[in-house]
Parts: C-alpha cells; sequence; structure tokens
C-alpha cells in the first residue's frame, strides 16, 4: 500500500530560506549574550531529559532532519527527506534509507560519515545505558552503513512514520571517535565528550562550568562561511525567570532570555521598559502532574525507593488519582499562571487537532465533593478528625509534592496543596533547583528521574508532529532504575501490556484515520481514563529578546535554538 507523505504529517520536504539582512562574514557581530535561568548540566541530550540541556546541545549538535517554525520537517545533515515518492522510505515501510549532504565536516575538521549515524543508534541502545531518548529508537531492528554517505534504518515491523530516529534535537548525531569509549554503563563517565562535544553545529565549546556557565565560539569547519554571525556565545544559566526577563526586557543585558515562566502582568510591565521583545507560541508544551506508582518512602533501602519491587501504597488506588484530578481548578491556575499564553488541559498530547483528545469535560471539571466521595468509596476516612484520612489499616493519604523553583509553580503548588488538603490529604511542598531537577545526575537525589516524592510537577514536549516517540515513553523497559543509571522516560513506572498492545498498533498502523483514533486512545488512558498524568495547562512557549537581535523564529516543534546559525546583531 503506497503512503502519501503528506499524510503522516510532513507538510513539505523544502526548506524555504527567509530572507533577511545580515551579516556576510562569520563572527562580524562579536558576543551573544543567552540567558537561561535553568542552568545548563550536560551537553548531551542522550544523558539528559532536561530540556534546558537539549536546547544548550543544539548549538554543537544537529541531526539528519528536524522541524522548522511551522511545523515543517527539513532536511538539515540530510541531503533530503527521505519519502515514498523518492525511494527513501520503502514500500512495505519496513525501512528509511538516509543520506548525508556532501562534504559535511566534524568541527575538529573530520568527515561525518554514515558510520557516526550507526554509532549513535548503538550508543543509545547499549545495554546499560539507559539513554533518555530510548523512544526515539523505538521499533528499530537495526542501523547500517550502505555506504559513507547512506544509512538505512530498519524496522521490525511496518512502521508508518519512520522519521522519528535522528529527528530533532533530542536526537542528533555524535562522533563515533569521541563517544568510542562511552558505551553503555561507562557513558556517564566520559566528562569531556558529555560536555565538550564535537558537533556539526554552528559553535563548539570552549569552556564549560556546569550549572552556570558555557562559553562557545564559531565553529570553523561550519558548512557555511559567512555563519554564524557571532563570533562568540556567552551561555548563562541560574537565577529565576523574572531575573532572565529583567535582563533582556528591561536592562539590555542579555540578547535572549528563555522559557519566561512568568504572569502576564509582570512580563507585560517589563516589555514597556522598550529592550526587548516577548515571543510566544502554542505547541505541544503541557505543565502537568505525574503520579508516583511506586513507592518513594525514604523508609525503604537505596536503590529500592520508587522502583517497581514497591508499588505505591495508595497512588495505585484509581479513586484516589481521580480524586486528585478533580480538586484541582485548572482555569484558575491559567489565570494565575499564564493568562492568554495558557490554557486548561488534562491531555498529554495537546496538539496537533488530530492526535488531540477532547478532554473538554476533564479540563473544566473542578468537583471537590465528588472527589471526596471517590475518597470515601476507596476506603479513606477522617475517623480521627484531623484533617486527613485514613483507611482501616491506618494508611494516611500523606504526600511529598515536588517540582522546580519557579514562582509560577510555587503558586501553582500552593494553590494544589490547599485544594488537596480540603478534600483530606496531608500535602508537603518541595521545590529543587531546575539544574538539578532536569539535571538527569544519577547520583542526586532530586531528579525528575528517580522521583523521590508521590507526585512531581513539570513540563515537556516532544518534536514535530507525531507522537510516536512521546508515547512510547511510558513502556516498562524505559522506567527509570538502579540498574540504567536512573535515566528513561516513563517517571510514573507505568508497566501495563494492555497499553504496550495499543501502542503497538499505533506503531504499525498508516491508516490516518486509524493512528489518530489509538493516538487518543493512549493518551487518554494516561490522563483522561487513569490520572496517571494529571493535565493542568496548555503552555505557549514564552521567551524574549533583545530589540537589536534579528533571525529569531520562535519554534514550538523542535529545539527552540534550532536557527542560531542565522540569529544576527541588527543596525541600531
Amino acid at each position: 500500500m503506497r503512503v502519501k507523505t503528506a499524510l503522516l504529517g510532513v507538510a513539505s520536504l523544502a526548506f524555504a530560506s527567509q530572507a533577511m539582512a545580515q551579516s556576510t562574514t562569520r563572527g562580524e557581530d562579536g558576543n551573544l549574550n543567552i540567558l537561561f535561568w535553568q542552568a545548563v548540566s550536560i551537553l548531551n541530550p542522550y544523558l539528559s531529559g532536561g530540556t534546558k540541556d537539549v536546547e544548550a546541545s543544539a548549538l554543537v549538535l544537529e541531526p539528519l532532519a528536524r522541524y522548522d517554525e511551522n511545523a515543517t520537517l527539513i532536511p538539515w545533515l540530510a541531503e533530503e527527506i527521505p519519502s515514498l515518492e523518492n525511494g527513501g522510505v520503502a514500500e512495505d515501510l519496513t525501512s528509511i534509507t538516509w543520506t548525508l549532504k556532501e562534504g559535511i565536516v566534524w568541527a575538529d575538521g573530520s568527515p561525518v560519515t554514515a558510520n557516526d549515524v550507526v554509532f549513535t543508534w548503538q550508543y543509545c541502545t547499549a545495554e546499560g545505558m539507559g539513554c533518555a531518548q530510548e523512544g526515539k529508537f523505538e521499533g528499530v531492528t537495526n542501523v547500517e552503513a550502505v555506504d559513507d554517505r547512506t544509512v538505512r534504518i530498519t524496522f521490525g515491523a511496518p512502521t508508518p512514520f519512520p522519521w522519528v530516529a535522528f529527528v530533532g534535537g533530542q536526537s542528533p548525531i555524535i562522533q563515533a571517535a569521541q563517544f568510542a569509549d562511552c558505551l553503555g554503563a561507562a557513558a556517564a563517565q566520559c566528562t569531556e565528550a558529555n560536555t565538550k562535544p564535537i558537533g556539526t553545529g554552528p559553535f563548539q565549546v570552549t569552556e564549560f562550568l556546569p550549572n552556570d556557565v558555557i562559553s562557545f565560539e564559531a565553529n570553523p569547519n561550519y558548512r557555511d562561511p559567512a555563519k554564524p554571525a557571532f563570533a562568540t556565545v556567552t551561555f548563562k544559566g541560574g537565577g529565576d525567570a523574572a531575573a532572565a526577563a529583567r535582563a533582556v526586557l528591561e536592562t539590555g543585558e542579555f540578547d535572549y532570555g528563555w522559557n519566561l515562566l512568568l504572569a502576564p502582568d509582570v512580563l507585560a510591565s517589563m516589555e514597556a521598559a522598550g529592550q526587548g521583545q516577548i515571543v510566544s507560541a502554542f505547541g505541544t508544551n503541557v505543565e502537568r502532574i505525574e503520579v508516583n506508582l511506586t513507592n518513594p518512602s525514604p523508609d525503604l533501602p537505596e536503590g529500592e525507593r520508587s522502583t517497581v519491587a514497591h508499588p505505591h501504597p495508595f497512588l495505585t488506588i484509581p479513586e484516589v488519582r481521580e480524586a486528585l484530578s478533580l480538586a484541582i481548578d485548572r482555569q484558575t491556575l491559567v489565570d494565575v499562571g499564564y493568562g492568554e499564553t495558557g490554557r486548561p488541559t488534562c491531555n498529554l498530547v495537546p496538539a496537533p487537532e488530530i492526535y488531540k483528545s477532547d478532554d473538554a469535560e476533564c479540563a473544566a471539571a473542578y468537583d471537590p465533593e465528588r472527589a471526596m466521595q471517590l475518597l470515601e468509596q476507596a476506603g479513606f476516612t477522617d475517623t480521627d478528625g484531623d484533617g486527613v484520612r485514613e483507611n482501616a489499616d491506618g494508611l494516611r493519604l500523606s504526600m511529598l509534592y515536588q517540582t522546580s523553583t519557579n514562582r509560577v509553580r510555587q503558586d501553582f503548588q500552593a494553590l494544589i496543596k490547599e485544594w488537596w488538603e480540603e478534600i483530606g490529604f496531608e500535602v508537603e511542598l518541595r521545590n529543587v533547583d531546575a539544574a538539578v531537577y532536569f539535571g538527569g545526575d544519577p547520583a542526586s537525589p532530586d531528579t525528575i528521574e528517580k522521583f523521590y516524592a508521590d507526585v512531581e510537577m513539570y513540563a515537556n514536549t516532544f518534536e514535530g508532529t507525531d507522537p510516536t516517540s512521546y508515547l512510547a515513553a511510558y513502556t516498562c523497559d524505559k522506567i527509570p532504575s538502579p540498574e540504567n543509571n536512573w535515566q528513561g522516560q516513563n517517571m510514573n513506572r507505568v508497566c501495563d501490556p494492555a497499553y504496550e498492545e495499543m501502542l503497538a498498533q499505533f506503531q504499525g498502523t498508516a491508516d490516518q484515520e486509524e493512528r489518530s483514533r489509538l493516538a487518543k486512545a493512549l493518551n487518554s488512558y494516561l490522563t483522561i481514563e487513569n490520572h496517571i498524568i494529571i493535565g493542568l495547562v496548555d503552555r505557549g512557549r514564552v521567551s524574549a529578546h533583545s530589540n537589536t537581535l534579528g533571525g529569531v523564529r520562535l519554534n514550538t516543534w523542535d529545539a527552540e535554538l534550532w536557527n542560531i546559525a542565522d540569529w544576527h546583531r541588527l543596525d541600531n
């Protein structure tokens, strides 16, 4: 059966360059100052699920293809996007063949070959690796070099949407020579490679201070001799969103501020200073609460906390999870934290429309009375009058609720704590510095992967328009654990054969109507039906840049810094 590429969400195979007035000499615009209030911990997306680490890595590491700001799939290191029409996608949908652009070299001047692509797959899938982006290679059975510039990816079953592996900022190509001794459990120990990767991007690292600042310089071997316009980049981390916004919009100290998680009236007052401008767009970014299905109790031995060997004592009860969801007034959260840049949601996948579940009823539901009824049905009552429910065995509904340190998130925590305590929970709040929380350090007890809390809150997104790898994150083999260095995307520890069977059907069908139905069913399983993930707000991405910075094209479908090679200084 012939499947048209456009049907699968790839709107165009050509990249129409945007005309812009910019420098024609590499490095003539001097230094670019970027501020991320979530400091960068590592420059290897395969060892971190943190968006801030993926973003910083995008200056150096690049994929075969990526999505532009219009959600159009475009070739990057590849010559073209493989399709059925050009022969790059097999008729039986069991393989896809990519061809590298001619003459691509690493920053050290050595050639990029198909063997580097093959090695990248071997690196992420190596035993004991615990790859943070393993979902990108779901269903891949082999990656082979046909010749120096051609690589074939083979799937175990027909794969209607094969443009996932090596596509987008989360799945870049790494240099085989640099990472050769970093396979499996050794990956986390390769400090030099993980903090100073040799890439093909417009910049290379000169100095890396984890959780603080990164210094970049223009890649002398970048394929476009006129780019990048900036000779150096100072990539500062730390502080908070308010300080980042102020440094761009009010003082002009920085050229770009990322992820400005602030109340809309605060941002508007800063923008009025006239130094910079806010840019925003909706995509697939959902602020949500993740429910831990395993027991995080510190009473358990280290290495057994938050592992599948110890189910959670009450969050494995469906009625308890539903009660938590019903007790949240999502519209109030939007009003407090986001204004016009937020929308109430219960979904994990809020876009594109063909994959979005109808969550209107759930998103509008704020019913604490019904929540209390559910807790009664589950056997939890407040028998001693202290405001906290317990069951007949004396098990109290007591939870630790963690998130990153940020004003909006702490406002959310305070509201949700109050709502949950009104229905009979005891809630302790904890906030963790974002650089640590999203850092992926297996030695830290405070990462989102280790999940030493009952519930945790954050937001992330998936690249492009197809949620295949995003939904594939919730399988048994992607649970973070001591065996995989606490890496993996399945924070909740979901392990259900029924979900995985439905996922396999989704991955294997070429019919768009059926794909839409199955994606919605997978989303609903995790959210609306089972409340394993409690969606809160469909967040528009909000950043800001100086009025003197040109070339910025805010992208919600890929790395936000995807086109930094095109950024340039505008004439005053």
